[in-house]
């Protein structure tokens, strides 16, 4: 799972992203799209790790891009670097200033996060409408030799596509069946993409870290389609992330912060995607698997390995607290926790699989 944080100029986007990686960021270093790999973070597995003992343990991970701040009103939005960058992560972290500070003024000269956030949809809309246009003006070309009906049908629905930009509304709220859908995703279009808003808070209104996107001027967002909002504070989690762990949890507490910006950030990035975790377990290995929502137990196989999806025969399956409660796999055996599945199954989150298979 790749997700590019993106925002304005002073955004706090590239603090974010060192406290997301622990990659520090040289002082003075030219604009470049940097990637940093996080593990994710989970009680369960941590749980399991212990009852096991593994000589392994292998969380799930994010990969999370830092880019370059996005210039808005400039021309050839399409080639731009910044946005090209864009199209090749799996959703968007929009990092929106809530802070404000004279000594480091915000680039329009105020404090408005919902300004910002029309700003940048605004600039991947019109980066959208350009590469609608181009390929319909060649599939306009082509059609006029060839005649094809299926460049007949992709044209139609690019048209829809424009029609609907033109409107000034994000393809993600149009109406757009599956496999349209499907087709559409080869052109990485950016508001088709799905978007997690971070508000970026001073360090001293932590009271509202568990604000909805209301209380910054963003009303009706979370209501929107493949939309995620979480308010943070980077300057508080980088005064936090040099500390030890037991001094960091005080600090936390004394500020009344529940959980670090990473765990919030992960579960909304998670939930935004329809993602799911299940877990191998056993003695040389405690692994967490990234997976969608609804994925049937042999395409579950499949994230661990093509030859167990090709041989698939059984899943042998339990609830993780199932089997923390019982100690064992053979005592959730014994217990009928532990259940044999099917290839049609529907694995749920937090299901241990083990994985029958021939070959």
């Amino acid at each position: 799972m790749d997700i590019a944080l993106c925002g304005l100029p002073r955004s706090g986007k590239s603090t974010l992203w060192t406290i997301l990686t622990g990659i520090e960021v040289p002082q003075g270093s030219r604009a470049e799209t940097r990637r940093g790999v996080v593990k994710v973070p989970d009680p369960r597995l941590d749980a399991l790790t212990v009852l096991f003992q593994p000589k392994k343990r292998t969380p799930a991970t994010v990969t999370y891009l830092d880019l370059a701040p996005v210039e808005t009103g400039g021309g050839g939005r399409a080639e731009n670097p910044v946005l090209g960058d864009l199209r090749a992560a799996d959703a968007l972290l929009v990092v929106l200033r809530v802070w404000d500070d004279p000594s480091d003024p915000h680039p329009e000269g105020s404090i408005d996060p919902a300004r910002d956030l029309d700003s940048l949809e605004t600039e991947f809309l019109l980066a959208d409408m350009e590469v609608a246009h181009k390929r319909i003006e060649r599939l306009n070309a082509s059609i006029k030799k060839t005649n094809r009906d299926e460049e007949k049908k992709e044209r139609e629905l690019l048209t829809r596509v424009l029609s609907w930009l033109e409107e000034e509304k994000a393809l993600r709220e149009a109406p757009f069946r599956e496999d349209e859908l499907k087709s559409l995703r080869g052109f990485a279009f950016l508001t088709l993409k799905p978007l997690l808003v971070a508000a970026n808070l001073p360090e001293e209104r932590t009271e509202d870290l568990e604000a909805s996107a209301g209380a910054f001027g963003l009303e009706g967002l979370e209501d929107r389609a493949q939309f995620e909002f979480v308010a943070l504070s980077a300057r508080i989690e980088e005064e936090i992330s040099g500390l030890p762990p037991e001094d960091a949890q005080a600090f936390r507490e004394d500020m009344g912060i529940t959980e670090p910006a990473l765990d919030r950030l992960i579960r909304a990035s998670y939930r935004l995607l329809g993602l799911i975790s299940f877990f191998t377990v056993g003695e040389d290995e405690c692994r967490a698997w990234t997976i969608k929502a609804g994925t049937p137990a042999r395409q579950a196989a499949g994230a661990i390995h093509s030859d167990l999806e090709r041989g698939f025969i059984r899943a042998e399956t339990v609830e993780w607290d199932k089997l923390l409660e019982v100690g064992s796999m053979a005592a959730a055996r014994e217990k009928a926790f532990l259940r044999l599945e099917g290839k049609d199954y529907i694995v749920k989150d937090g299901e241990i699989l083990h994985i029958r298979h021939s070959g």
